[in-house]
């Protein structure tokens, strides 16, 4: 098994993209600490992680909030001993013109997007920088490669991910922790059938497509690391035409 005595705390794993890592990571013998808003959804990840033989932990948590973060970060060290990997995959979306977006729109996206993934790995970095190991992937975006029509804030926080994903990477090399954005393009989500219900989704990827990659980002050697993988619809135009 690939991930064999490993855990990995995974935010937005109730359901889509990391409730589908989850359970990839599982059937590679990592344990798995789920959080997300939604218990219901929870319950059901952590019921998958149970029946492919590893332990699991459900934690209600709203990343954009520093002491639910905190709080669900020991409680997973308290559990399991340590994060060896960090997923930052909550997201939030909200696509419409700039002109029509609220203050409230803009700043939970930023919230989620941006600040959750700062307060996440601000949370394991301690014991990862002490082990002077630990991998830390964040889902980003397509968004985040190029300018989307109506996804001025979406866009923004994804440019805001890879940016520091890309500064974490300098930063925590000195201290064997490696740092990752995996940023996908169309996935058939629930966040993406509500953000987008009038696209034809029919050729889009899939939660599990994202979570194969993600798997490869967790495995990688030591003597080997990349920065951002851009993983798209096989229909789509490669970035750059």
């Amino acid at each position: 098994m690939l991930l064999k005595d490993q855990t990995a705390f995974i935010t937005g794993a109730g359901r889509g993209i990391g409730r589908a890592i989850a359970w990839t990571f599982a059937e590679q013998g990592c344990a798995i600490a789920a959080a997300a808003r939604t218990e219901l959804e929870l319950a059901s990840t952590v019921a998958g992680v149970q029946e492919r033989g590893q332990r699991a932990l459900a934690l209600p948590c709203d990343v954009s909030e520093v002491e639910q973060v905190e709080r669900s970060v020991a409680a997973t060290i308290e559990a399991f001993g340590q994060v060896d990997i960090l997923v930052n995959n909550a997201g939030y979306a909200c696509f419409k013109p700039f002109t029509e977006l609220t203050v409230e729109e803009w700043q939970r996206t930023l919230d989620v997007n941006l600040t959750g993934t700062f307060l996440c790995t601000r949370a394991v970095l301690p014991g990862m920088m002490a082990r002077r190991a630990g991998r830390i992937l964040n889902i980003s975006s397509v968004s985040a490669l190029k300018p989307i029509d109506k996804q001025s804030a979406y866009c923004a926080s994804k440019y805001g991910v890879n940016g520091l994903t890309a500064t974490l990477a300098l930063e925590l090399r000195a201290h064997g922790i490696a740092v990752h954005a995996l940023c996908p393009g169309g996935v058939a989500t629930r966040l993406s059938e509500e953000a987008m219900p009038e696209r034809d989704k029919s050729d889009w990827m899939t939660p599990a497509d994202v979570a194969h990659t993600a798997l490869y980002l967790a495995t990688l050697g030591a003597r080997a690391t990349t920065d951002i993988i851009h993983l798209r619809r096989f229909g789509s135009e490669p970035l750059g035409r």
